[in-house]
Protein backbone atom coordinates (compact mmCIF):
# COMPACT_ATOMS: atom_id res chain seq x y z
CA UNK A 1 0.00 0.00 0.00
CA UNK A 2 1.77 3.43 -0.81
CA UNK A 3 1.80 6.55 1.16
CA UNK A 4 -0.54 7.95 -1.34
CA UNK A 5 -3.01 5.31 -0.55
CA UNK A 6 -2.80 5.96 3.25
CA UNK A 7 -3.68 9.54 3.22
CA UNK A 8 -6.18 9.11 1.00
CA UNK A 9 -7.64 6.74 3.50
CA UNK A 10 -6.76 8.98 6.64
CA UNK A 11 -8.74 11.79 4.49
CA UNK A 12 -12.04 9.82 4.06
CA UNK A 13 -12.05 8.90 7.68
CA UNK A 14 -11.46 11.96 8.66
CA UNK A 15 -14.59 13.40 6.89
CA UNK A 16 -16.81 10.30 7.93
CA UNK A 17 -15.80 10.36 11.60
CA UNK A 18 -16.84 14.39 11.41
CA UNK A 19 -20.13 13.71 9.71
CA UNK A 20 -21.08 11.33 12.05
CA UNK A 21 -19.97 13.05 15.14
CA UNK A 22 -22.32 16.15 13.94
CA UNK A 23 -25.40 13.73 14.12
CA UNK A 24 -24.75 12.01 17.54
CA UNK A 25 -27.35 13.67 20.15
CA UNK A 26 -26.68 11.83 23.03
CA UNK A 27 -24.02 10.07 25.20
CA UNK A 28 -24.86 6.58 23.86
CA UNK A 29 -24.19 7.56 20.56
CA UNK A 30 -21.41 9.50 21.25
CA UNK A 31 -19.91 6.63 23.31
CA UNK A 32 -20.55 4.38 20.00
CA UNK A 33 -18.77 7.08 17.58
CA UNK A 34 -15.70 6.83 20.19
CA UNK A 35 -14.97 3.24 20.19
CA UNK A 36 -15.90 3.48 16.59
CA UNK A 37 -13.05 5.59 15.01
CA UNK A 38 -10.81 6.17 18.71
CA UNK A 39 -11.30 2.93 20.12
CA UNK A 40 -8.59 -0.21 20.19
CA UNK A 41 -9.97 -1.62 17.74
CA UNK A 42 -10.88 1.44 16.22
CA UNK A 43 -10.78 2.57 12.25
CA UNK A 44 -8.14 5.01 13.08
CA UNK A 45 -5.94 1.86 14.54
CA UNK A 46 -6.62 -0.09 11.74
CA UNK A 47 -4.76 3.08 9.52
CA UNK A 48 -1.80 2.84 11.68
CA UNK A 49 -1.43 -0.85 11.62
CA UNK A 50 -0.51 -0.57 7.99
CA UNK A 51 2.63 1.48 8.31
CA UNK A 52 4.67 -1.33 8.91
CA UNK A 53 4.78 -1.77 4.73
CA UNK A 54 5.81 1.63 4.23
CA UNK A 55 9.49 3.05 4.04
CA UNK A 56 11.05 5.24 6.95
CA UNK A 57 10.06 8.20 5.66
CA UNK A 58 6.89 7.58 4.01
CA UNK A 59 5.98 6.23 7.46
CA UNK A 60 7.39 8.96 9.49
CA UNK A 61 4.82 11.00 6.85
CA UNK A 62 1.71 9.03 7.54
CA UNK A 63 2.12 8.73 11.00
CA UNK A 64 2.13 12.85 11.83
CA UNK A 65 -0.59 12.79 9.49
CA UNK A 66 -2.36 9.95 11.90
CA UNK A 67 -1.94 11.43 15.35
CA UNK A 68 -2.85 14.98 13.84
CA UNK A 69 -6.28 13.56 12.94
CA UNK A 70 -6.39 12.01 16.42
CA UNK A 71 -5.41 14.68 17.89
CA UNK A 72 -8.49 16.56 16.06
CA UNK A 73 -11.39 13.91 16.64
CA UNK A 74 -10.19 13.67 20.45
CA UNK A 75 -10.90 17.62 20.10
CA UNK A 76 -14.48 17.42 18.43
CA UNK A 77 -15.32 15.09 20.50
CA UNK A 78 -14.36 16.96 23.62
CA UNK A 79 -16.57 19.88 21.86
CA UNK A 80 -19.19 18.12 21.09
CA UNK A 81 -19.53 16.33 24.47
CA UNK A 82 -19.68 20.00 26.12
CA UNK A 83 -22.40 21.20 23.49
CA UNK A 84 -24.28 18.28 24.65
CA UNK A 85 -23.89 19.03 28.34
CA UNK A 86 -24.91 22.52 27.63
CA UNK A 87 -27.94 22.11 25.88
CA UNK A 88 -29.07 19.31 28.47
CA UNK A 89 -28.50 21.91 31.53
CA UNK A 90 -30.56 24.40 29.32
CA UNK A 91 -33.21 21.94 29.05
CA UNK A 92 -33.00 21.48 33.03
CA UNK A 93 -33.31 25.01 33.87
CA UNK A 94 -36.52 25.28 31.50
CA UNK A 95 -37.93 22.45 32.93
CA UNK A 96 -37.41 22.80 36.91
CA UNK A 97 -39.45 24.25 39.82
CA UNK A 98 -39.70 27.98 41.38
CA UNK A 99 -39.86 26.52 44.94
CA UNK A 100 -40.76 30.42 45.54
CA UNK A 101 -44.23 30.54 43.95
CA UNK A 102 -46.66 29.30 46.30
CA UNK A 103 -48.60 25.35 45.87
CA UNK A 104 -51.40 24.22 44.31
CA UNK A 105 -54.11 23.74 46.76
CA UNK A 106 -54.77 20.28 47.82
CA UNK A 107 -58.68 19.48 48.08
CA UNK A 108 -58.81 18.56 51.74
CA UNK A 109 -61.12 15.51 52.99
CA UNK A 110 -63.36 16.65 56.12
CA UNK A 111 -65.81 13.91 58.31
CA UNK A 112 -69.10 13.33 57.56
CA UNK A 113 -71.82 15.41 59.50
CA UNK A 114 -72.90 12.33 61.10
CA UNK A 115 -69.47 10.82 61.79
CA UNK A 116 -69.10 14.31 64.08
CA UNK A 117 -72.56 14.11 65.54
CA UNK A 118 -71.85 10.60 66.68
CA UNK A 119 -68.44 11.37 67.72
CA UNK A 120 -69.55 14.20 69.74
CA UNK A 121 -72.37 12.18 71.53
CA UNK A 122 -69.67 9.72 72.39
CA UNK A 123 -67.13 12.15 73.96
CA UNK A 124 -70.45 13.78 75.83
CA UNK A 125 -71.29 10.49 77.82
CA UNK A 126 -67.47 9.28 77.75
CA UNK A 127 -67.32 12.39 80.09
CA UNK A 128 -69.87 10.73 82.03
CA UNK A 129 -67.92 7.45 82.83
CA UNK A 130 -69.96 5.35 79.87
CA UNK A 131 -67.87 3.33 77.47
CA UNK A 132 -68.29 2.87 73.91
CA UNK A 133 -69.33 -0.99 72.21
CA UNK A 134 -70.42 -1.96 69.45
CA UNK A 135 -72.45 -4.82 67.74
CA UNK A 136 -73.27 -7.01 64.99
CA UNK A 137 -75.40 -5.40 62.22
CA UNK A 138 -76.61 -8.86 60.93
CA UNK A 139 -78.09 -9.74 64.51
CA UNK A 140 -80.30 -12.65 65.42
CA UNK A 141 -84.46 -12.13 65.72
CA UNK A 142 -83.44 -13.93 68.83
CA UNK A 143 -81.49 -10.91 69.99
CA UNK A 144 -83.07 -8.07 68.05
CA UNK A 145 -86.70 -9.08 69.37
CA UNK A 146 -87.60 -11.62 72.00
CA UNK A 147 -84.26 -10.95 74.23
CA UNK A 148 -85.82 -6.73 73.77
CA UNK A 149 -88.92 -8.81 75.48
CA UNK A 150 -90.83 -8.72 72.12
CA UNK A 151 -91.52 -12.53 71.47
CA UNK A 152 -92.78 -14.17 68.10
CA UNK A 153 -96.66 -12.60 67.76
CA UNK A 154 -96.22 -9.74 69.85
CA UNK A 155 -97.82 -6.48 68.07
CA UNK A 156 -94.81 -4.15 68.93
CA UNK A 157 -92.90 -6.08 66.05
CA UNK A 158 -95.49 -3.97 63.82
CA UNK A 159 -93.35 -1.16 64.73
CA UNK A 160 -90.60 -2.05 62.84
CA UNK A 161 -90.61 -3.18 58.76
CA UNK A 162 -87.73 -5.30 59.00
CA UNK A 163 -85.14 -6.61 56.46
CA UNK A 164 -84.97 -10.35 56.59
CA UNK A 165 -81.25 -11.52 55.67
CA UNK A 166 -81.63 -15.51 55.85
CA UNK A 167 -82.14 -18.18 58.16
CA UNK A 168 -80.45 -20.79 60.32
CA UNK A 169 -81.81 -24.50 60.55
CA UNK A 170 -81.31 -25.75 63.94
CA UNK A 171 -82.34 -28.66 66.60
CA UNK A 172 -85.35 -26.40 67.71
CA UNK A 173 -86.31 -25.06 64.93
CA UNK A 174 -85.38 -22.32 62.21
CA UNK A 175 -83.10 -19.35 63.43
CA UNK A 176 -83.78 -16.21 61.55
CA UNK A 177 -81.45 -12.90 60.76
CA UNK A 178 -81.99 -9.79 59.87
CA UNK A 179 -80.51 -6.29 59.11
CA UNK A 180 -80.47 -5.06 62.89
CA UNK A 181 -83.84 -2.77 63.38
CA UNK A 182 -82.02 -0.70 66.38
CA UNK A 183 -79.09 -1.18 68.37
CA UNK A 184 -80.66 -2.67 71.44
CA UNK A 185 -79.83 -6.14 70.90
CA UNK A 186 -77.17 -4.89 72.70
CA UNK A 187 -78.18 -4.11 76.10
CA UNK A 188 -78.96 -7.95 76.24
CA UNK A 189 -75.42 -8.94 74.44
CA UNK A 190 -73.37 -6.55 77.39
CA UNK A 191 -75.41 -7.89 80.03
CA UNK A 192 -74.72 -11.60 79.09
CA UNK A 193 -71.15 -11.04 79.18
CA UNK A 194 -70.70 -8.01 82.15
CA UNK A 195 -71.90 -8.10 86.12
CA UNK A 196 -73.09 -5.25 87.43
CA UNK A 197 -72.72 -1.84 87.82
CA UNK A 198 -73.45 -1.41 83.95
CA UNK A 199 -72.56 2.13 81.88
CA UNK A 200 -72.45 1.08 78.27
CA UNK A 201 -72.98 3.46 74.90
CA UNK A 202 -73.68 1.99 71.57
CA UNK A 203 -73.45 3.72 68.33
CA UNK A 204 -73.92 1.50 65.35
CA UNK A 205 -76.28 1.35 61.82
CA UNK A 206 -79.62 -0.02 61.66
CA UNK A 207 -82.02 -0.58 58.46
CA UNK A 208 -85.27 -0.82 58.29
CA UNK A 209 -88.26 -0.93 55.62
CA UNK A 210 -90.17 1.99 54.68
CA UNK A 211 -90.49 5.18 52.85
CA UNK A 212 -88.26 7.86 53.08
CA UNK A 213 -89.55 11.30 53.76
CA UNK A 214 -88.15 14.62 55.58
CA UNK A 215 -87.88 12.61 58.81
CA UNK A 216 -87.22 9.04 58.30
CA UNK A 217 -84.86 6.67 55.99
CA UNK A 218 -84.50 3.10 55.42
CA UNK A 219 -80.99 3.33 56.94
CA UNK A 220 -80.28 5.04 60.10
CA UNK A 221 -77.31 5.79 62.58
CA UNK A 222 -78.66 4.84 66.29
CA UNK A 223 -76.77 5.46 69.39
CA UNK A 224 -77.98 3.11 72.46
CA UNK A 225 -77.33 3.77 75.82
CA UNK A 226 -77.80 1.33 79.11
CA UNK A 227 -77.27 2.11 82.59
CA UNK A 228 -78.08 -0.94 85.41
CA UNK A 229 -77.10 -0.70 88.87
CA UNK A 230 -78.73 -0.99 92.52
CA UNK A 231 -80.96 2.05 92.97
CA UNK A 232 -81.17 3.67 89.37
CA UNK A 233 -84.17 5.72 89.14
CA UNK A 234 -85.92 7.65 86.51
CA UNK A 235 -84.79 10.96 88.04
CA UNK A 236 -81.42 9.20 87.00
CA UNK A 237 -82.50 8.90 83.71
CA UNK A 238 -83.61 12.87 83.41
CA UNK A 239 -80.79 14.35 84.74
CA UNK A 240 -78.67 12.10 82.48
CA UNK A 241 -80.31 13.13 79.02
CA UNK A 242 -81.09 16.68 80.42
CA UNK A 243 -77.48 17.36 81.13
CA UNK A 244 -76.78 15.48 77.46
CA UNK A 245 -79.25 18.18 75.93
CA UNK A 246 -77.86 20.67 77.23
CA UNK A 247 -74.22 20.03 76.01
CA UNK A 248 -75.34 19.02 72.70
CA UNK A 249 -77.45 21.73 71.88
CA UNK A 250 -76.74 24.82 74.57
CA UNK A 251 -78.24 25.94 77.21
CA UNK A 252 -80.65 27.89 74.89
CA UNK A 253 -82.99 24.56 74.03
CA UNK A 254 -85.97 23.66 75.71
CA UNK A 255 -86.54 19.78 76.32
CA UNK A 256 -89.45 17.45 76.89
CA UNK A 257 -90.74 14.51 78.46
CA UNK A 258 -93.98 12.91 77.34
CA UNK A 259 -95.27 9.37 77.80
CA UNK A 260 -93.94 6.66 75.72
CA UNK A 261 -94.33 2.98 74.85
CA UNK A 262 -91.43 0.63 74.14
CA UNK A 263 -91.82 -3.20 74.77
CA UNK A 264 -88.01 -3.08 76.55
CA UNK A 265 -88.60 -0.06 78.83
CA UNK A 266 -91.46 0.49 81.50
CA UNK A 267 -91.90 2.86 82.10
CA UNK A 268 -91.04 4.43 78.32
CA UNK A 269 -90.79 7.87 77.81
CA UNK A 270 -89.74 10.17 74.62
CA UNK A 271 -87.70 12.92 74.77
CA UNK A 272 -88.28 15.72 72.17
CA UNK A 273 -86.55 19.42 71.77
CA UNK A 274 -87.91 22.45 70.43
CA UNK A 275 -88.41 22.76 67.08
CA UNK A 276 -85.32 25.12 65.30
CA UNK A 277 -87.11 25.71 61.76
CA UNK A 278 -90.78 27.07 63.22
CA UNK A 279 -90.38 27.03 66.88
CA UNK A 280 -94.01 25.91 66.34
CA UNK A 281 -96.10 28.65 64.32
CA UNK A 282 -95.45 26.89 60.80
CA UNK A 283 -98.40 24.21 60.54
CA UNK A 284 -96.64 23.21 57.25
CA UNK A 285 -93.17 22.83 58.84
CA UNK A 286 -91.43 19.80 57.29
CA UNK A 287 -90.10 18.95 60.62
CA UNK A 288 -92.15 19.11 63.35
CA UNK A 289 -95.51 19.45 61.31
CA UNK A 290 -96.61 22.76 63.03
CA UNK A 291 -96.30 21.13 66.66
CA UNK A 292 -92.94 22.74 67.40
CA UNK A 293 -91.12 19.98 69.13
CA UNK A 294 -88.67 17.19 67.28
CA UNK A 295 -88.66 14.05 68.79
CA UNK A 296 -84.60 12.78 69.22
CA UNK A 297 -85.03 9.78 71.25
CA UNK A 298 -86.57 7.25 73.15
CA UNK A 299 -85.72 6.09 76.65
CA UNK A 300 -87.39 4.55 79.62
CA UNK A 301 -86.87 2.15 82.92
CA UNK A 302 -85.20 -1.39 82.02
CA UNK A 303 -88.13 -3.64 81.85
CA UNK A 304 -87.66 -6.47 84.32
CA UNK A 305 -88.31 -9.34 81.84
CA UNK A 306 -84.71 -8.03 80.13
CA UNK A 307 -83.10 -7.95 83.23
CA UNK A 308 -84.09 -11.27 84.32
CA UNK A 309 -83.48 -12.67 80.92
CA UNK A 310 -79.90 -11.34 81.08
CA UNK A 311 -79.40 -13.20 84.84
CA UNK A 312 -80.08 -9.89 86.20
CA UNK A 313 -82.35 -9.90 89.67
CA UNK A 314 -84.53 -7.08 88.83
CA UNK A 315 -85.50 -7.19 93.22
CA UNK A 316 -81.65 -5.98 93.52
CA UNK A 317 -80.78 -4.00 90.28
CA UNK A 318 -82.93 -1.66 88.16
CA UNK A 319 -81.27 0.08 85.00
CA UNK A 320 -82.44 2.52 82.59
CA UNK A 321 -82.26 2.88 78.66
CA UNK A 322 -82.43 5.40 75.53
CA UNK A 323 -81.57 5.14 72.20
CA UNK A 324 -81.43 8.04 69.57
CA UNK A 325 -80.85 9.04 66.13
CA UNK A 326 -77.87 10.55 65.09
CA UNK A 327 -79.87 11.73 61.92
CA UNK A 328 -82.04 13.61 64.00
CA UNK A 329 -79.39 14.71 66.18
CA UNK A 330 -77.65 16.16 63.51
CA UNK A 331 -80.39 18.14 62.07
CA UNK A 332 -81.09 19.79 65.43
CA UNK A 333 -77.54 21.00 65.72
CA UNK A 334 -77.53 21.94 61.99
CA UNK A 335 -80.59 22.93 61.17
CA UNK A 336 -81.04 20.48 58.54
CA UNK A 337 -84.86 20.08 57.98
CA UNK A 338 -84.21 16.79 55.29
CA UNK A 339 -82.85 13.67 56.49
CA UNK A 340 -82.22 12.47 53.17
CA UNK A 341 -79.54 15.10 52.45
CA UNK A 342 -76.84 12.55 54.89
CA UNK A 343 -76.74 9.99 52.26
CA UNK A 344 -77.40 11.90 48.93
CA UNK A 345 -73.72 12.12 48.57
CA UNK A 346 -73.73 16.18 47.55
CA UNK A 347 -70.54 17.37 47.78
CA UNK A 348 -72.15 21.15 48.18
CA UNK A 349 -73.65 19.46 50.93
CA UNK A 350 -71.14 17.88 52.84
CA UNK A 351 -68.36 20.98 52.52
CA UNK A 352 -70.69 22.94 54.78
CA UNK A 353 -69.58 20.91 57.88
CA UNK A 354 -65.60 21.88 59.25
Amino acid sequence: MTIESHLASLEALQTAALSELGTAEDDTAIENWRITYLGRKGRLTEVLRGLASLEPEARRTVGATSNQLKTLLEEQLAERLALLHDASMQGLASDQVDISLPGRPVDMGRYHPLTIVVREISQIFSSMGFQIAEGPEVEWDYFNFERMNIPKGHPARDQWDTLWVDSMQGQDGEYPMLLRTHTSPMQARVMDSTEPPVRVLVPGKCWRYEATDATHESQLFQVEGLVVDKGISFANLRHTLYKFARQMFGEDRKVRFRCDYFPFVEPGADMAVDCFICQGADLECKVCRGEGWIEIMGAGMVHPNVLRMSGYDPEVYSGFAFGMGAERIAMVKYGIDDIRLFYANDIRFLRQFP
